[in-house]
């Protein structure tokens, strides 16, 4: 059974940073493609960024491009997501997915594995 868990929200101030993880349990994480995405309350959820089992392919939304860095380790079987610059419309649920087809992609479809979700709270 793989189980991700992701760790690292919480309360910023508007400008402040914060990292999240994704540890994946269950399979190894070098074959997936790994992809982060949000959801606001009363919003749909939204794609972040993305990356391809090799990390080198990745995606970011317009929103967060420049901002957030998508990254993996899998010597740890390990996604992360540095949030840099954070804004109080980052304010929203993380949560990290994994794609069995290894691809850097946006659509939520190709992801079959999903955390639960990390709180980021951004205040203005």
């Amino acid at each position: 059974q793989v189980q991700l868990v992701e760790t690292g929200g919480g309360l910023v101030q508007a400008g402040g940073s914060l990292r999240l993880s994704c540890v994946v349990s269950g399979r190894t994480q070098n074959s997936l493609g790994m992809g982060w995405f949000r959801q606001a309350p009363g919003k749909e959820r939204e794609f972040v960024a993305s990356m391809s089992w090799s990390g080198l392919g990745t995606h970011y939304s317009d929103s967060v491009k420049g901002r957030f860095t998508i990254s993996r380790d899998n010597a740890k079987n390990t996604a992360y997501l540095q949030m840099s610059s954070l804004k109080p419309e980052d304010t929203a649920v993380y949560y990290c997915a994994a794609s069995t087809s290894g691809g850097s992609s946006r659509s939520s479809f190709e992801y079959r594995y999903w955390g639960q979700g990390t709180q980021v709270t951004v205040s203005s």
